[in-house]
């Protein structure tokens, strides 16, 4: 093996550490496996050489010789470089083998000496190139891994292109990476024709923004807020050595950027994108420059900012590169966004006011006139403060939080020291926005920054209540937080009830008591009544409401009317806290699933158009569960992945929505994947100390694992859930609806008197509380132990009963689960025409895992009629049911599969019930159950 020592890299270059790569890199490494070559493509700085790089280490290790060039603009001209790089190693070895001339011939290229070149020894250097390949592939495999292909001098160039088109058959395999600009662009094409014949050729995109983050964490920049995040992936378009070097310029920045303005742009960026700016004229610089400065910048608004030959100017740019050329569309867009940030970055201060000054007087929207000016504005002024405070509330009324937050943060710097309303009130303001648009870590560095220097008690305890709600389900993290709000609140009702409404949340949140979190929040109610807050009234009372509910509590009712009540909040009535929420909840659970559907659409809609990111991503899943229930699993599994990907793109309800999405997952998707996110969220609900949340997720993950043919991992599970819900006091059973997995997973291992204790215990609740669903769902799986004590007859009546009443309700994929169960029993007439119908039931749910299986199921064996347990084994009272009647098959002399397929479980279980067996009679083996049996049956 030969590797040039320049170009060996740290061993610290895995796959794993490749990120935002996982498609193309399984490809790329697909065609490697398979003996072919790879052509990696993409603008400067998108990761070629990481991938590369990592393809090269994983597959060095399968070729006897690695030959590695990495070719530099400054060494292009100097001719076979680039091949004296890769062979110049393995001269000694080949040169011997190859022609005479050949071999005088590439001596005299790679040495230097003597006159080589492809005008006077052409054909010889072009043989001797392939022939020395072929030499070296004659002994073992090949790896070429070359770098910067656009850098290669062009004789080697030809050299490498002449041999690689005639490698075919022959082991040698090309690993490269060239540079090409444009999304559309082609110019790999010349290269990938100098490749062997099949190269797979593969293009590098941009990274997302969650790969951005994941990026920028990886490289020792974690901590930055997810609102800069989102600004990084924006000016960096995705390009991951922009996006490092943008991180790594606010890291050693000791002056952030002010709000609206764009990041700072290191040195290194702006020589890179701003090469050739200075092949413009001085007008059309500044023509750029407040392009740059403007929000949606076309030759319109240049003109009115007094730029007056604006087209002129921008066409120069256009050509050389700079603005993106797009000639049906009005906007000026520069070619890449860091072009944009660069310039404005690279001009003095006083030219970007001078900018930002035009602008404030030339834009239309009230909103950017006003950024603009606060832009061009320094110190405080009443008058922009104003302004700014006032295009705030419109970018709010728009459904643009986000930038509500920026203008606000902007109307504070500008607010005098004794102004009204003063800076704390206006800051507190935009922390507040930042959280309805997610940015939830720019709230809490706010209310800090208020709560370093404030001392009114109202400003604190609002900023106390913006630390809180930051914390999310980590309420834990704040305990110390409120004691502090209590002692500023004093003896204020209203302060007092914003407190005592967080303290609700912490109650079920982190102690997980409903009880006293039901208390806590009728008696913030009863304070906010009394300070004649109606905002915060209405909110303690839904979610009172939502507690009662998930209780089964019998005030639920009558609480949610009375937060139904006017006046109504319009803030109150959409949020995710509010009452239409907790009304949603109560239909989802009374199974009035068309009404719930409708709620939560509304709901939805209404928050989109508010740009409320954490109310979204709540109602989001609260669609995809209604979605679920009513058997649209192809449907739920989509809204269930938005929710995720917003989750986890504002780092808001991620735990929450893991869950929601694992239960979509297993329904409708990959099972694999479900049981991955339901183990996610059980651990971060368990590292929240998020008692509430904790119960849902193990429920999610008790149903992937039955779904996934692991009824005792969802014994497991939903035991723990079990003990969970008994501790918190919840009751009803519409709420988490594990009830019938648990008592279905406790038949299949054999623990049907457990099973039926679960059915008991929950009908008894259900019936209390008119949850009709919840009850077929408990007959489905009473039917099922029925069956497995031998009543088929019984059996058969109740699971076609709970078939017809799920049909009844709504809930499709119950309903096919009831098919299924049906089908599965033995005796019920022709196999084909049972299986039939679950599996219409199930496509028309698009039930995937379920149909998976069904054709299972078909494969097995024909079910027979269950066997009485013969009475020499009645004795062995030690075994559980399921036990003795594997242990009674064993006898017969059926095998592991033809036992599963007779009890309908898995082989799985069948071993883990043998292994039991043994355990509990002290022996080792089948043929020792036979035994057993046979000396009882003596005596």
């Amino acid at each position: 093996m030969t590797v040039r020592r320049d170009f060996q890299e740290p061993a610290r270059c895995r796959p794993d550490l490749v990120i935002g790569r996982d498609e193309l890199f399984t490809g790329a490494r697909d065609q490697l496996a398979s003996g072919g070559s790879v052509l990696l493509h993409g603008p400067a700085g998108i990761g070629k050489s990481t991938v590369l790089r990592a393809l090269a280490e994983e597959y060095a290790a399968t070729a006897r010789t690695v030959l590695r060039c990495s070719a530099t603009e400054s060494e292009s001209h100097l001719p076979f470089l680039a091949l004296a790089d890769l062979l110049g190693l393995v001269l000694d070895d080949v040169a011997p083998r190859l022609p005479a001339a050949q071999r005088t011939a590439l001596e005299s290229a790679l040495t230097g000496r003597g006159e080589s070149s492809l005008q006077r020894d052409g054909l010889a250097l072009r043989l001797a190139v392939l022939s020395a390949l072929r030499a070296l592939a004659a002994e073992g495999p090949v790896l070429l891994v070359a770098d910067d292909l656009q850098w290669l001098d062009p004789a080697s160039a030809e050299l490498l292109g002449f041999a690689a088109r005639r490698l075919e058959g022959t082991p040698v395999q090309l690993l490269c990476a060239v540079r090409t600009e444009g999304q559309e662009s082609q110019e790999y094409d010349r290269h990938l024709r100098a490749c062997p014949p099949g190269t797979l050729a593969v293009r590098l995109g941009p990274l997302s923004r969650a790969q951005v983050a994941q990026l920028l964490d990886h490289r020792g920049h974690g901590g930055l807020p997810r609102s800069t995040v989102r600004e990084i992936h924006r000016t960096s378009g995705g390009n991951p050595l922009f996006a490092l070097e943008l991180g790594r310029a606010l890291a050693e920045s000791s002056t952030p950027p002010r709000p609206g303005e764009p990041l700072p742009v290191p040195t290194s960026l702006r020589a890179l994108v701003l090469s050739r700016l200075d092949m413009l004229s001085v007008e059309a610089r500044r023509t750029l420059l407040v392009a740059s400065a403007g929000a949606r910048p076309t030759p319109a608004l240049l003109h009115a900012a007094g730029r007056e030959n604006a087209e002129a100017e921008c066409a120069q740019a256009a050509e050389l590169g700079l603005l993106a050329t797009e000639p049906d569309a009005p906007a000026v867009r520069f070619a890449h966004p860091l072009i944009s940030a660069a310039l404005y970055a690279e001009a003095p201060a006083h030219e970007r006011r001078a900018a930002h000054a035009a602008l404030s007087t030339a834009a239309s929207d009230p909103i950017e006139r006003a950024r603009h000016l606060a832009l061009a504005t320094t110190g405080t002024d009443p008058l922009v403060a104003a302004r700014l405070a006032e295009a705030a509330s419109l970018a709010r009324d728009r459904g643009a939080p986000s930038v509500a937050a920026q203008l606000g943060l902007l109307a504070a710097r500008h607010t005098p020291a004794d102004g009204t309303p003063t800076q704390e009130e206006r800051r507190l303001q935009a922390a507040e926005d930042a959280i309805t648009a997610g940015e939830v870590d720019l709230a809490r560095d706010i209310a800090r920054e208020v709560l370093s220097r404030a001392s009114v008690p109202a400003d604190r305890v609002r900023a106390w209540m913006i630390v809180i709600d930051t914390a999310g389900h980590t309420m834990a993290e704040v305990d110390a937080v409120f004691p502090q709000a209590l002692a500023d609140a004093g003896d204020d009702p209203r302060l007092l009830a914003l407190v005592h409404y967080q303290l609700a949340w912490r109650a079920l949140i982190v102690e997980g008591d409903f009880t006293e979190a039901r208390e806590a929040a009728a008696h913030a109610a009863e304070l906010a009544a009394r300070g004649a807050d109606r905002r915060t009234e209405l909110l303690s009372l839904a979610f009172q409401a939502q507690t009662e509910t998930l209780m089964g509590h019998p005030e639920a009712p009558r609480t949610i009317k009375q937060a139904l009540t006017e006046p109504q909040d319009p803030r109150v009535a959409w949020h995710h806290n509010g009452a239409g929420s907790a009304r949603f909840r109560w239909l989802v659970m009374g199974d009035q699933l068309a009404e719930a559907r409708t709620t939560v659409t509304a709901l939805l809609r209404e928050v989109r158009r508010r740009g409320s990111v954490e109310s979204e991503v709540h109602f989001l899943r609260g669609l995809a569960e209604t979605e679920l229930r009513a058997g649209h699993c192809g449907r739920a599994l989509e809204l269930a992945r938005e929710s995720l990907r917003l989750a986890r793109d504002s780092g808001i309800g991620e735990t929450a929505s893991a869950m929601l999405t694992s239960l979509a997952e297993a329904s409708g998707g990959d099972v694999d994947r479900a049981l991955a996110l339901a183990r996610e969220a059980v651990e971060h609900a368990e590292e929240d100390g998020d008692q509430m949340y904790l119960s849902r997720a193990l429920g999610a993950l008790g149903h992937a694992q039955l779904v996934a043919g692991d009824p005792a991992g969802t014994v497991r599970s939903l035991r723990r859930v079990r003990s969970l819900e008994l501790g918190l006091g919840i009751t009803d059973p519409a709420r988490g609806r594990w009830q019938g997995d648990l008592a279905e997973a406790l038949v299949r291992i054999g623990e049907t008197a457990e099973a039926q204790n679960v059915i008991d215990v929950s009908r008894e609740h259900a019936l209390r509380l008119h949850r009709a669903s919840v009850l077929a769902v408990l007959g489905r799986a009473e039917a099922l132990v029925r069956a497995a004590r031998g009543d088929l007859e019984a059996a058969v009546a109740q699971l076609t009963s709970a078939q017809s009443r799920l049909a009844e309700l709504g809930y499709g994929l119950e309903e096919a689960r009831a098919a299924f169960a049906l089908a599965r029993l033995p005796g019920q007439g022709p196999k084909t025409a049972a299986f039939e119908e679950a599996t219409r039931m199930f496509r028309r749910c698009r039930a995937l895992p379920w149909l998976r299986q069904v054709e299972e199921s078909l494969t097995a064996p024909e079910p027979a009629p269950a066997l009485a347990v013969p009475d020499a084994l009645d004795a062995l009272d030690i075994l559980a049911a399921m036990e003795r009647q594997v242990a009674a098959l064993v006898m017969e002399g059926a095998t592991n599969r033809e036992i599963a397929a007779r009890l309908f479980i898995s082989v799985k279980t069948v071993e883990a019930t043998l292994t039991r067996v043994y355990r509990k009679l002290g022996i080792r083996s089948r043929v020792d159950i036979v035994r057993l049996a046979a000396g009882r049956r003596a005596h």
